[in-house]
């Protein structure tokens, strides 16, 4: 008996002590492009970063990790996907997966800045590469994720919100583990309960990171196949799948209920504008064909909580079935095509979405009643037809629902923003309020940023916006010239409520950041710039 208490306090032992390492990480894994199925570009929580972090120095860079690859046109590297927490053969591993331009996928230790393993792709035939269509790269990395809108933020990182309590337990309590089993066991709904509401269903997916499962990172090649690899090593133990055209520009590669799925533009490989699905188990290839040449934005369709996607192209932001991709319906701008993707988001119980367009407006619709037009329109605030990427949408504590877009060009200052943050010449990140009042919806300006040289979607950890002045030089037209005429990219940290900045990264990166924008999780910001460097910045954590 002596022998298997030991293993138990042992056993016990070690759950305790994962359970603070990840009070200490944070549980916000970084999925997918934009962090979720919706895009957000939100990470509800953290445990180290939040304005207060800002009070005083500490926030810096962590490491960078150089990446040997020639970049296809102005590609190099995708920012990572991440998982935050793992436990494999190798031990405890926070682990960040990257899509390398010469058909590579890398797994890398995000605490020690450490190759855990490389994988070779094939890369698609030759062919002439172009700045629209690089051609020949891994064009995505995913992780399987879920449509459910992650939980609302708790108002503090990730950990432990009471007090610590002894494993014995108070007098006449028994053991913890014990009290916590019958606690659970007499929370569980009868047989006849009512249907979850949301933010339980959202929490009920969250997966238990010590049950028995093989985790996947998805990969989608030059060749056009995808990729299903192991996360601990990079094996692929089955052969790749034939997915889109090879040489097709693909963006916003997810997965979620089995089913992959990406948009392709640009004709690229012969590929149509639109998008793809994949069933996982089946291998079956679905495709919606759109009727524009170009998908807007940069992250590809957003989905819904029950898992319709969204897709902007042209005039039309559409509704597609996740089984079947048959259109359910589309709003249209008018005339003005759209300039960004979608983002999907809950707004006094109702699923809204909204994207940029070329007239300088943010477009918002009720996902129930695409057709009825928009339930809001912004006023003009940014140049015309600027190209946006995304947007972010984010809820602060008091529950006040912001979007936050890069604009470009002075127009923001027109818009209600006013000038308190000086000249915009170039670029900024303007954050808008959606406001009810009497049934009506209205964006009510908040703040603009300071000037940015093509600023990048922006995105929100615990209400910290980062905003990427990306220094890319847009009006040249070949890759060359847009490197030789760009600046290095600067990384701004700004209070989410007012726009106050809180922290810039100064000269530290050292070339512009193209395609792909930010990652974050495990109080850590990612940044992947042109020359294939890799960045991290946060707070330096002991080993």
């Amino acid at each position: 008996m002596r022998r298997w208490d030991s293993v138990a306090v042992w056993t016990a032992m070690v759950l305790i002590s994962v359970g603070g390492l990840r009070a200490q990480r944070g549980g916000n894994d970084w999925m997918t492009t934009g962090f979720d199925a919706q895009r957000s570009s939100w990470v509800r929580n953290d445990g180290k970063i939040g304005v207060e972090t800002f009070e005083k120095p500490g926030f810096s860079l962590v490491w960078k990790m150089k990446i040997e690859a020639p970049p296809r046109q102005l590609n190099t590297t995708t920012p990572p996907a991440l998982l935050d927490f793992y436990i494999g053969y190798r031990g405890f591993r926070t682990l960040g997966f990257i899509g390398v331009s010469a058909g590579r996928v890398i797994g890398v230790d995000t605490d020690l800045a450490r190759l855990e393993w490389d994988a070779k792709l094939p890369e698609a035939g030759a062919g002439q590469s172009t700045l629209p269509c690089p051609g020949g790269m891994t064009s995505a990395v995913t992780r399987p994720t879920a449509t459910a809108y992650p939980p609302v933020p708790s108002g503090r990182g990730p950990g432990r919100g009471s007090p610590a309590k002894s494993g014995v337990g108070e007098p006449y309590e028994g053991s913890v583990t014990l009290q916590a089993m019958a606690a659970a066991q007499a929370r569980r709904p009868p047989v006849s309960a009512p249907k979850p509401t949301r933010a339980q269903a959202a929490a009920a997916a969250i997966a238990n990171p010590f049950s028995p499962r093989i985790q996947w990172v998805l990969a989608l090649g030059g060749d056009g196949k995808l990729h299903m690899m192991y996360v601990s090593n990079g094996h692929q133990p089955d052969p790749a799948a034939a997915f889109v055209p090879a040489g097709a520009r693909a963006m916003g590669l997810m997965a979620y209920d089995n089913v992959a799925y990406v948009a392709t533009t640009g004709g690229c490989g012969g590929a149509a504008p639109g998008v793809w699905a994949m069933d996982l188990n089946t291998k079956k290839v679905a495709n919606w064909k759109s009727p524009a040449k170009e998908i807007a934005g940069t992250a590809g369709p957003a989905a819904g909580p029950d898992g319709t996607l969204y897709a902007a192209f042209g005039a039309e932001l559409t509704a597609l079935d996740p089984k079947t991709l048959a259109p359910r319906g589309a709003y249209s701008t008018g005339g003005a095509a759209f300039t960004s993707s979608p983002v999907v988001f809950e707004f006094k119980g109702k699923d809204l979405v909204a994207a940029t367009a070329a007239d300088g407006r943010l477009h918002v619709a009720d996902t129930a009643n695409l057709g009825a037009g928009a339930v809001v329109k912004s006023p003009v605030y940014s140049a015309p037809g600027y190209q946006a990427g995304s947007v972010t949408s984010w809820q602060d504590p008091s529950g006040v629902r912001w979007l936050l877009v890069a604009a470009g060009g002075p127009a923001a200052t027109g818009a209600g923003f006013g000038a308190s943050n000086g000249k915009v010449a170039n670029g900024t990140v303007v954050a808008w309020k959606l406001v009810e009042s009497g049934g009506v919806l209205s964006l009510q300006p908040g703040w603009a940023s300071r000037d940015m040289i093509s600023p990048l979607p922006p995105m929100v950890v615990n209400g910290v916006v980062f905003a990427l002045s990306s220094g890319e030089f847009r009006g040249a037209a070949t890759a060359s010239d847009r490197a030789r005429r760009s600046k290095p990219a600067v990384l701004y940290a700004l209070d989410g409520a007012n726009g106050k900045e809180l922290w810039s990264s100064g000269g530290q990166i050292a070339s512009l950041v193209h395609s792909g924008g930010l990652a974050a999780g495990g109080s850590r910001v990612y940044v992947a710039s042109y020359d294939g460097t890799q960045y991290a910045f946060g707070i330096p954590m002991e080993h």
